[in-house]
């Protein structure tokens, strides 16, 4: 395992990392988890990321049942969580100063920390001005519970806008984002955010590496009872996944991840990992082999020559 600084911080995150997203608490149980979580953390994963929204809170319980149980040094870890969805009440959601605070507070007691290494604004809230998301970040933040504070899939222009009025009141400004990012999902990474690594030397944990497990290539012959696509709750996927002219592009890519002695999936995630930009790629699994298959992305990053990832873009044909 290689680790990376965080964009310009001082922090180091392993280059592959375990997410929560779906599977904890819902699609798998807590022996589950924690098989997936402990072959993650053999393999050198110091990044575990979370949301107050996962599973309605109880991604979080899993995760810091399993936690507690392995008894890992805290100081090894690195733990995130996301806040947004907070439940149904009108001041259960969003990014006011109530919901923030309130938020945090509630996602510690469930991971059973004083602190979260990083802590993300889950979505733009276009009903709470960014500055009282600012200012609220940074009470968190001087407040000891959480360190760095980042967003998730807002847009360029509100995260110059956030790090503008933090820096002129000499408060903690943003210093990571969580995009989508994979092989399909370009723009935002490659064109739109490129201002911000550049200028405000940002930091990207990245999701979605494997486009919901259609770069996998699972999904070339239907879907499968145990995918995502097929989980309650996740129809929506379905739209996005079953793309006939994605999945013959996935088919095009095999021939290159056999002839570098890698799957698809192994691929897909070597390929996050040559955008110098990507401090992390979040992975999930929803059992340990899975984690084991993840890991051997690594050995492909270097494989990646110029020449090659060339002929991926001819296959993509989607560069921006």
């Amino acid at each position: 395992m290689k680790y990376r600084h965080l964009g310009k911080a001082g922090i180091k995150v392993s280059e592959l990392s375990l997410g929560a997203w779906v599977t904890y608490g819902e699609q798998v149980g807590e022996d589950v988890a924690d098989q997936c979580m402990r072959a993650a953390y053999d393999a050198g994963v110091n990044f575990f990321d979370n949301a107050e929204s996962y599973a309605r809170g109880n991604a979080e319980i899993v995760m810091g049942n399993v936690i507690k149980k392995a008894g890992w040094r805290r100081e090894d870890l690195v733990v995130s969580t996301k806040i947004f969805w907070g439940g149904d009440g009108p001041n259960d959601r969003g990014l006011s100063h109530k919901h923030i605070l309130e938020g945090v507070n509630n996602s510690l007691r469930r991971l059973q920390m004083d602190y979260v290494d990083l802590l993300f604004c889950h979505r733009p809230d276009p009903e709470t001005p960014i500055e009282e998301t600012v200012r609220a970040m940074d009470i968190v933040i001087n407040q000891g519970k959480a360190f760095y504070w980042g967003t998730s899939e807002w847009s360029a222009a509100d995260i110059m806008r956030a790090d503008s009025f933090a820096r002129q009141n000499h408060l903690t400004p943003p210093s990571m984002e969580q995009p989508q990012y994979n092989m399909f999902v370009r723009d935002s990474m490659e064109k739109e955010l490129l201002p911000v690594f550049r200028e405000l030397g940002y930091g990207a944990t990245i999701w979605s590496p494997l486009a919901s497990g259609l770069l996998t290539g699972k999904y070339n012959a239907g879907i499968p009872a145990d995918s995502r696509v097929a989980t309650k709750g996740f129809e929506w996927l379905k739209d996005s996944v079953l793309n006939p002219e994605k999945i013959a592009k996935v088919q095009l890519l095999q021939p290159i991840a056999s002839d570098l002695g890698g799957t698809i999936a192994q691929l897909a995630l070597a390929w996050c990992l040559k955008n110098p930009n990507v401090s992390t790629v979040i992975t999930g699994a929803s059992r340990p082999q899975q984690v084991h298959e993840n890991m051997k992305a690594l050995e492909l990053v270097d494989k990646l020559t110029d020449e090659v990832m060339q002929k991926i873009d001819e296959i993509l044909a989607n560069k921006p």
